[in-house]
């Protein structure tokens, strides 16, 4: 397949540059931060005797600046420690940086929440007078105003000060823990007699080999592992949803585990409701897509190792120069503002590119101010899946650039508005090599793909929801690791049908 690139930029993989978060993470330069930090945080709490119903609405458009100063300075704190611990998980520095900015994170979180629950016990006419004038203030005005959404599940200050020092101490640590045991696993296959040791990331590239034992060599290979801390994994997926349903459904009142997510989405139960049961009754037209690619790839039946597999005759590789020029060409054919915002994330190295150790696997962009460009992390192996997962990481950090007129406190989208810009990326890159391809083999091939790309994005992600409403009800119940193994097979069982054979070892997917 050939690909006409205009301009090849000479962009190679790297690690990233985090000095506009923080300089050096030095104890010098931290505490000279922090102080500052203190310094606002001290002024803030200040204006707390200040706060009344009949209070002038431009003191509260004073305090509300004040406010989004403080926050600016503890999100550049805090992505820096995120940041970093992603790209080197086993960095005991990192690590130590990123505990600490937690702890600071949950103490001035606990001495500032006095103005969220101010704002939302005022009555609708309180603040209704108050709200900033929509002209003028939007953004203050919008987030004012979304924050009386969740008025109804808000506890009092005492209350909501202990669930954050929980969190920040015991399930966050938890989670940190999940992500340290992962990201320090390595994994063993053999290619044409060598054995190679992988991270993960590099062994899922064999699982869209050509070669069928391969791409099956890679699954084994990987729930092989996963198998050998399989209950530790559990138990902190256990620990997890009590963790949940006990804050969010016994103290805080949301009808279910999946309305908080639905709330901070503000989307309506019946609507994910709906969503969830048309993909279910449409699981058919994927198991009619399955057998298709089995004849396609001249086999009686896929294998759950095979949905992911190409069409083409050989395991072709894309350079990471010629990535970034086909995905930045394609951007500018769309429009080329658009590609100019794209290239400021290669031009700024603010993307992480490269394989290594201990990095945290995957793929994800981070939006941390309107004043800087995102940051991307992804794990780059050449396969032509890494070049979508490129456009659709950058599709991420085009939206937040588009939206950096906007204030810190609503600059963020909610997810589904999030996915939305960045599966419209990949789109736009499948759209433009099939206008370039002839070859009808390859383009049934580029079809294909994307095809398997809808299946990851609606139908898997549709069932992992079905899965976890099953699990979030069985841990409850107080279900063994063992029946949620169980469960697991039998959502991939509807999910796929007859459409392909599933081996055992998939049972362990969901702790994966």
């Amino acid at each position: 397949m050939s690909v006409a690139i205009a301009e090849k930029p000479s962009y190679e993989l790297s690690s990233w540059d985090l000095s506009e978060l923080l300089p050096e993470p030095t104890e010098a330069i931290l505490s000279e931060r922090l102080a500052d930090l203190e310094k606002k945080v001290q002024d803030f709490v200040a204006v707390r005797e200040n706060l009344n119903p009949e209070m002038d609405p431009e003191m509260l458009l004073n305090i509300m600046g004040q406010y989004e100063d403080l926050v600016e300075t503890i999100f550049k704190l805090g992505a820096y420690g995120s940041l970093w611990f992603s790209a080197d998980t086993q960095s005991s520095a990192a690590l130590t940086y990123r505990n600490r900015l937690q702890q600071v994170s949950t103490d001035v979180q606990n001495r500032t929440l006095f103005f969220d629950l101010w704002w939302k016990g005022l009555d609708d006419d309180e603040a209704s007078a108050l709200l900033p004038n929509s002209a003028h203030f939007p953004d203050q005005r919008h987030y004012l105003a979304d924050l009386r959404r969740t008025k109804p599940y808000t506890l009092d200050e005492k209350s909501e000060q202990l669930i954050n020092t929980k969190d920040a101490n015991g399930i966050d640590a938890v989670m940190t823990l999940y992500s340290m045991i992962t990201n320090r696993f390595e994994f063993t296959i053999e290619v044409e007699g060598e054995k190679q040791t992988l991270t993960r990331d590099a062994l899922m590239g064999y699982a869209q080999s050509r070669q069928p034992e391969l791409r099956a060599a890679a699954y084994q290979e990987l729930y092989r592992v996963y198998s050998q801390d399989a209950n530790i994994l559990a138990q902190i997926y256990s620990n997890r949803v009590r963790d949940w349903y006990n804050e969010h459904v016994v103290l805080r009142h949301y009808s279910s585990p999946i309305a908080v997510r639905n709330v901070a989405n503000d989307i309506p139960d019946a609507a994910v409701d709906a969503l969830l049961e048309v993909a279910r009754e449409n699981v058919h037209i994927f198991q009619r897509y399955f057998a298709l690619k089995a004849g396609w790839l001249g086999m009686e039946k896929l294998r759950r190792y095979d949905i992911y597999a190409p069409l083409a005759a050989s395991d072709r590789k894309v350079d990471y120069q010629d990535a970034v020029a086909m995905v930045l060409d394609t951007f500018h054919r769309f429009h080329p503002e658009i590609a100019r915002k794209a290239r400021r994330v290669f031009d700024e190295n603010h993307i992480d590119s490269e394989v290594r150790k201990g990095k945290r696997g995957g793929a994800f962009c981070a939006t941390v101010l309107p004043s800087l460009t995102p940051w991307v992390l992804m794990n780059y192996t050449g396969r032509v899946r890494d070049v979508a997962t490129l456009a659709h990481e950058l599709g991420h950090a085009i939206h937040s650039m588009s939206a950096e007129k906007h204030s810190v406190l609503t600059q963020h989208p909610t997810l589904p508005l999030a996915e939305t810009a960045s599966v419209f990326s990949e789109i736009l890159l499948t759209e433009r090599l099939l206008a370039e391809e002839q070859d009808p083999l390859v383009r049934r091939e580029l079809l294909a793909a994307s095809v398997d790309d809808m299946y990851a994005t609606v139908m898997r992600q549709a069932y992992f929801v079905h899965f976890e409403r099953t699990a979030h009800a069985a841990i409850m119940a107080n279900r063994s690791p063992d029946e949620l193994h169980d469960l697991y097979m039998a959502n991939l069982q509807e999910q796929f049908g007859d459409s392909l054979e599933i081996a055992p070892e998939f049972k362990y997917e969901w702790i994966s």
